[in-house]
């Protein structure tokens, strides 16, 4: 499979995150309308999908730096003791570095998308802000109401405004997101052309009161990160591994509650059965030794809606090698 990077230029807020099986969702709508964004449809692609996707997403995650490209992605959800030496003699002042460090929750990445837990640096959300003036996605929020049409006003119970939670990103804020292709199947043009039309459009939770929005700025191919000396796996997105594919795993449990969008949304039933997936930043471990060279891990998890019986979950995600010591 082909490894690409498409940069996103965020445009509203965002009432849903910009995770890997989300977009890959949005990306399958885009192809149910027009099938020319897949060669042979979107019934040909899932068809196989279970075996050997035809696209892969990663989520998004911040790109920075003008002459060098820096990323930075979610710090590695490996122990602490993995990531940090220990400080100081006493319990005191271990305790006290432990506490720093637990703040230092995303990773500096430099030119390549390759993780080597001795060049990396670790840093907090204020941190990155001073070096790089940007930081990560801001909490905020959105005031909603409902109108009652006899008293055309908002009231107490069903019609009292409310507050519903938002993610805001600064102006300035540039976004990479990592797509592998099955280029017998789909381009990186046809992608884009699908992104676009999910930028324009919204993404996510109420993308029909202009959240959701960005724009595509360029699209890249990736070279395959020199992988002979990693130890492992970190994942660029929720998946479901596989049990065969590591011997062993650390990461965050995240539990997808799916619901359908467009059409499917405003029917009976739009509720997708919750799939328990490993958050983006899990490490797969192998046995000493060997190689890592598969550009993704994880499956395809399907029986998961009583609405549509041929939905499928990305259960899949972009990988990049990992080098412990």
């Amino acid at each position: 499979m082909k490894r690409y990077e498409f940069t996103l230029h965020p445009l509203s807020d965002f009432g849903t995150p910009l995770k890997g099986d989300t977009l890959f969702g949005c990306f399958c709508w885009q192809v149910a309308y027009d099938g020319s964004l897949v060669n042979g449809g979107l019934e040909k692609a899932l068809k196989g999908y279970g075996q050997k996707p035809f696209a892969v997403f990663s989520s998004a995650f911040l790109k920075v730096g003008d002459a060098k490209s820096t990323y930075v992605l979610k710090r590695p959800d490996l122990p602490m003791g993995r990531l940090f030496p220990e400080h100081g003699a006493g319990r005191k002042e271990r305790y006290e570095s432990l506490k720093e460090n637990k703040k230092r929750k995303w990773m500096a990445v430099e030119n390549e998308l390759a993780v080597d837990l001795k060049k990396v640096r670790f840093l907090s959300g204020d941190e990155l802000h001073t070096e790089f003036g940007v930081g990560p996605v801001i909490p905020s929020a959105r005031a909603h109401n409902a109108i009652n049409r006899l008293t055309l006003s908002t009231g107490t119970g069903a019609f009292a405004p409310y507050e519903m939670k938002t993610l805001c990103y600064a102006p300035n804020v540039t976004l990479a997101v990592v797509v592998l292709l099955d280029e017998d199947l789909t381009t990186a043009e046809q992608v884009q052309k699908g992104l676009d039309r999910v930028g324009k459009f919204g993404f996510g939770r109420d993308a029909s009161i202009g959240m959701g929005r960005f724009e595509v700025n360029s699209c890249q191919e990736l070279a395959n990160p020199e992988s002979a000396q990693a130890q492992g796996a970190y994942t660029l997105a929720p998946c479901v591994p596989d049990a065969f594919e590591s011997d062993r795993i650390f990461f965050s449990p995240f539990i997808r509650f799916g619901k359908h969008g467009d059409h499917l949304a405003n029917r009976g039933n739009p509720f997708k059965n919750p799939v328990i997936m490993a958050d983006e930043g899990a490490v797969l471990l192998n046995q000493p030794g060997a190689v890592v060279d598969k550009p993704y891990v994880g499956k395809a998890v399907g029986g998961i809606s009583k609405a549509q019986q041929t939905a499928v979950v990305q259960g899949y995600a972009p990988c990049i090698p990992i080098t412990l010591e």
